[in-house]
C-alpha cells in the first residue's frame, strides 16, 4: 500500500503536490470511490483512475547516471537548486537510490522500483561502495586511521577498505569502499584523519562499475546488471 500521491507521481501523472490537489479536486477514484487526502491503495489490485483514465503501473526502470558536481540528489528541491532528475530524459519518473552530496560525483543509480531501492540502501545489506578520493594531507600517516572505525554520530562505522593509488608533493589520491551510507561519511572520516577532501567521485556499487560515461550522461542498466543488484549482498 502506498499513498496516492505517490502512486500518481510514480506512475509519470504529476508530481506529489499536483497529485495532492487532484485528489483534494475529486478527480481521482480509487474502486469507483471518489479518493480522499492521506488514502494509500495498492496499484496491484487497486483501479485507480484520474479523470475517469485507468492509470497503468509503469514499467521498472533502471538508470545509472554519472552524477557531475553542483547537482542535488533529490527529485525537486526548494531552493531552486538542480536537481539530477532533471539530466534524465525519461516518460517515467524514476528516483535516486541513496545519495552523493552536492560536491561529489560519479556513480547514481536512479529507478522507480521500490523493492530495489529498499535492498540497496538498508543498511543490513552492508553492500561495497568504492569511491576515488583526492585529498591534501599525509596519506601515508592517514590510512592507517581509514581503515579503523569511526564513531560517526554516536555510532561506529564498519571499517573501510583503504589504500593509496598515487601521491603528490599535496597528498595523492585514495580508494576507499565503505559499506554504508552515513551523511557525508567519507568526508568526515578524511577529515577526522588530518585530511582535505579535494575531489570525491563514487564509482563501483558492488561489482557494478561506472565506465563509457562522461559527467551528465546517462544509461539504462543491462537485464544481466539488473539482476546482479537484485542479487547484491556482502
Amino acid at each position: 500500500m502506498e499513498r496516492l500521491q505517490k502512486i500518481l507521481s510514480t506512475c509519470g501523472i504529476c508530481s506529489r503536490r499536483a497529485a495532492e490537489k487532484m485528489i483534494d479536486d475529486g478527480r481521482v477514484t480509487v474502486n469507483g470511490e471518489v479518493a480522499h487526502l492521506g488514502q494509500s491503495a495498492d496499484i496491484d489490485n487497486d483501479i485507480i483512475t484520474v479523470d475517469g483514465k485507468l492509470i497503468a503501473q509503469p514499467k521498472k526502470t533502471y538508470i545509472m547516471l554519472n552524477k557531475p558536481r553542483g547537482f542535488i540528489t533529490t527529485s525537486s528541491d526548494e531552493k531552486g537548486r538542480r536537481c539530477v532528475v532533471d539530466l534524465i530524459d525519461l516518460p517515467t519518473r524514476v528516483y535516486p537510490v541513496g545519495r552523493l552530496d552536492y560536491n561529489s560525483e560519479g556513480l547514481l543509480i536512479l529507478t522507480n522500483d521500490g523493492a530495489l531501492t529498499q535492498q540497496l540502501t538498508h543498511p543490513s545489506h552492508e553492500i561495497g561502495k568504492q569511491y576515488i578520493v583526492t585529498v591534501k594531507g599525509d596519506v601515508d600517516e592517514a590510512l592507517t586511521a581509514l581503515r579503523l572505525p569511526f564513531v560517526l554520530d554516536g555510532r561506529e562505522t564498519i571499517p573501510a577498505q583503504a589504500q593509496v593509488l598515487r601521491e603528490t608533493a599535496e597528498g595523492g589520491t585514495l580508494s576507499i569502499t565503505i559499506y554504508e551510507g552515513r551523511n557525508r561519511q567519507i568526508r568526515r572520516m578524511c577529515e577526522m584523519s588530518g585530511l582535505e577532501v579535494v575531489r570525491l567521485k563514487r564509482v563501483a556499487i558492488g561489482k557494478l562499475e561506472m565506465s563509457g560515461l562522461r559527467a551528465g550522461e546517462w544509461r539504462h542498466l543491462t537485464d544481466k546488471e539488473v539482476a546482479y543488484l537484485k542479487g547484491l549482498k556482502r
